[in-house]
């Protein structure tokens, strides 16, 4: 049996400065919302509780919804940089669940129901996994995933010693595939051609 939302916390990242942008991603329009509360309307719809991670979360407060939880991301000044590894940390120190969804804000075609499609895997999962992710040729897709909220402990540990890679924390353990039916909801919106891209296709399905 899948689990339920109430099992789930969602964490949904969003301390990127845009710099190949040149203007807050996070903000652009996307059907009528930003991609931010997109992303943050999907986390809430299949988790108890949403948290926003971000060193500025003033500008982003009026465009979550209403259930969405903003956390200011505290910037370490000793660590080797300041990388989503920062703020998906300060971020599981809030989660009382075991499992938790965390996705980047710059995913434009993630929906609902893929994301409680694959609350199944985590059903099978083994005790020595410490996560749930996509992968692709060039390895882990670790913003739009799950994760167990007991890997604190070894994520504290590795950013202590400097680390500020997602992919070589994770090549320290046991991960777990999630396959993907359709992996086009892992497009992240990075640079003015991907939103391009994307305006292309809103225009093309009829959505504008």
């Amino acid at each position: 049996m899948a689990l339920s939302k109430n099992q789930v916390t969602a964490i949904v990242l969003a301390g990127g400065e845009s710099t190949r942008m040149g203007q807050d991603k996070a903000l652009l329009r996307f059907n009528g919302d930003t991609l931010l509360s997109h992303v943050c309307l999907i986390a809430s719809e299949c988790t108890a509780q949403t948290y926003v991670i971000s060193p500025w979360i003033e500008k982003y407060q009026n465009f979550l919804p209403h259930d969405c939880q903003a956390v200011k991301e505290q910037l370490v000044l000793n660590a080797c940089s300041n990388t989503p590894l920062i703020g998906f940390a300060q971020g599981l120190k809030l989660v009382e669940t075991e499992w938790v969804l965390l996705l980047a804000c710059d995913l434009p075609y993630l929906s609902s129901s893929q994301v409680k499609q694959w609350f199944s895997a985590l059903t099978t999962v083994f005790p020595s996994e410490i996560a749930v992710l996509p992968r692709s040729v060039k390895g882990w897709e670790p913003l739009c995933g799950f994760y167990r909220r007991t890997c604190l402990s070894s994520l504290e540990q590795y950013i202590s010693e400097g680390g500020g890679s997602f992919q070589s924390w994770l090549a320290e353990h046991s991960v777990r595939e999630l396959v993907l039916s359709d992996r086009s909801c892992l497009f992240n919106c990075n640079t003015p051609q991907d939103w391009t891209v994307i305006n292309s296709k809103i225009e093309g399905d009829g959505l504008t």
